[in-house]
């Protein structure tokens, strides 16, 4: 497999670039370089495992790294080089990446009181999703009184619901939860009940030649009927579930990565700021991966 390809060069002459220009003096006094140039080692550690784990040579892994490496050089260059950006706007990188190293402890226990948070509602949300749209999705008077109420609710955004949660719920942290119920429960229900609706001919011919009960229907049939699309559709709810995690937390949770960033927004402290964002992309990164992994193992034919 060819690595050592025009991208791959031009990917680490601008890494060359970056970290010589960290190295040469500013007009801007800015923090310690030191974890600034230990996320670059990072970014370019991951970058070489992706290339060697390349099935077929595509020159996209250097593509992106180049784009990461002239996004950094750029803003490397116009704060702390040029200071031509706001001071308080804009923080330099080397300011940025201090924060993962003097406040780790903090953005560590804001990732796991998110992802507390996250699970609670996203597990709940399938799981009383799936569980109840496939007997409303089978029982045909179930289906008509419920498939109304759920083509409404839907699509009302659950952040609208979170002043009177707030005011209902005991705790901020209980009323985002339900947020995050509200966001993921209502579109995994509907989409049950019309996949249900829409199960294949032949499926509910031979159940009818077996006469075999509801129970039976919704546990031995349908249920594995769906749970491909339900698998197939983790992405699109991991997104759903961290936007609304997001927001709720930012309503009046006292910890968490949303939290953490809008705490500091008031404050007008963006350097933690951007680090807060920073820590989002990577949570997201990482968990979008785990369900790739998820989606590999358990649909056998993707």
């Amino acid at each position: 497999m060819r690595i050592f390809n025009k991208s791959f060069l031009l990917a680490h002459i601008l890494l060359a670039a970056l970290i010589g220009l960290v190295f040469s003096p500013g007009q801007k006094p800015v923090a310690d370089s030191a974890a600034l140039l230990v996320g670059i080692g990072v970014c370019e550690a991951l970058y070489l495992y992706k290339l060697l784990r390349q099935k077929e040579p595509t020159p996209a892994p250097s593509d992106i790294m180049s784009l990461v490496w002239l996004f950094i050089l750029l803003w490397e260059i116009l704060t702390t080089k040029l200071n031509l950006m706001h001071p308080v706007l804009v923080p330099a990188p080397e300011d940025v990446f201090n924060v993962f190293a003097t406040q780790y402890e903090v953005l560590l226990g804001g990732i796991v009181a998110s992802m507390e948070l996250l699970l609670i509602g996203f597990f709940f949300g399938i799981g009383l999703g799936v569980g109840l749209g496939l007997p409303v999705g089978w029982i045909p008077r179930l289906r008509a009184i419920f498939y109304p109420i759920a083509n409404v609710l839907t699509p009302i955004p659950p952040i609208v619901f979170a002043p009177y949660l707030i005011a209902l719920m005991p705790t901020f942290r209980s009323a985002s939860a339900v947020v995050i119920f509200l966001g993921i429960f209502f579109p995994t229900f509907l989409s049950i009940i019309i996949r249900v609706g829409s199960i294949e001919r032949r499926i509910l011919d031979s159940a009818r030649v077996l006469a075999v009960g509801n129970a039976t229907m919704i546990g031995r049939i349908l249920l594995p009927y769906v749970i491909p699309g339900v698998v197939s559709g983790l992405k699109v709810t991991l997104t759903t579930s961290v936007m609304m995690l997001t927001f709720a937390e930012m309503m009046g949770a006292t910890k968490g990565m949303g939290f953490y960033i809008i705490n500091y927004t008031h404050y007008a402290n963006y350097t933690n700021v951007v680090a807060g964002i920073i820590v989002v992309g990577l949570v997201v990164t990482i968990l979008s991966r785990l369900v790739d992994s998820l989606q590999t193992k358990m649909i056998k034919w993707r």
